[in-house]
């Protein structure tokens, strides 16, 4: 039924193909900034694990008080 309204009303506006360009260009842009950030977090969890790696029972002892 759509597709025969927008058939009937002669399709989708200059002004509606330019609004869905737009917003196909932001989702892509969003997408990316999702992959750079996942890339960014794995890098900060293997950092952190690697420093959990090398703690020793010294690291965490406190010092005593005199």
């Amino acid at each position: 039924m759509a597709k025969a309204l927008i058939g009937y009303l002669g399709g989708p506006t200059s002004d509606q193909l330019r609004e869905t360009a737009a917003l196909h260009r932001r989702i892509a842009d969003l997408e990316a900034e999702i992959m750079r950030l996942k890339v960014e977090n794995d890098g900060l969890l293997r950092t952190i694990r690697e420093r959990v790696d090398n703690v020793t029972a010294g690291d965490l002892m406190e010092p005593a008080a005199h």
